[in-house]
């Protein structure tokens, strides 16, 4: 059986990954980086990178195309920019990364730790409302949080 960790594995050989570090650098010196956030709205009003795109991951692929009700014009225009895509830990965007280079997106990479690694880097995130979100609440917002019935459970012993 194949796990998710797997999937992102296989995505990876065609997805290439930069660092919060090169982020910031291409931002600075590329003022068309599109950065596309595929995390949920609610995620994504919580705190996000300035000026980024919000794109869920459940549909992405809609958003990138005309004619959908979920169609993101600015995000359908993109495909010959650079783009930028970031989700929480890095996973996600990975998948939606492979999913925009298989629509034609020339130009696509996935932040490798996410935002989580963005707030590590001590870069600025804001809110809904375009208020900087501080490190201290970012950290709190992106420490793991499972549950005890979310845990594999343990082999019973005899």
């Amino acid at each position: 059986m194949r796990r998710f960790l797997d999937l992102i594995r296989d995505c990876l050989t065609d997805v290439r990954e930069i660092m919060p570090w090169d982020l910031e650098e291409r931002l600075a010196a590329n003022p068309d980086l599109l950065v596309v956030d595929v995390r949920e709205p609610s995620e994504f009003d919580a705190m996000h990178i300035e000026g980024s795109l919000n794109a869920p991951r459940g549909i992405l692929e809609s958003a990138c195309e005309w004619d959908y009700e979920e169609t993101i014009p600015e995000l359908v225009r993109a495909r010959d920019r650079e783009v930028v895509v970031v989700c929480r830990s890095g996973y996600r965007s990975v998948l939606a990364a492979h999913s925009m280079q298989v629509l034609g997106y020339n130009d696509v990479v996935s932040l490798q730790t996410g935002l989580r690694g963005w707030n590590d880097y001590e870069q600025p995130l804001v809110d809904r409302n375009g208020r900087p979100v501080p490190i201290e609440e970012a950290d709190d917002y992106f420490t793991a949080k499972v549950r005890p019935e979310q845990m594999r459970p343990k082999p019973k012993t005899t």
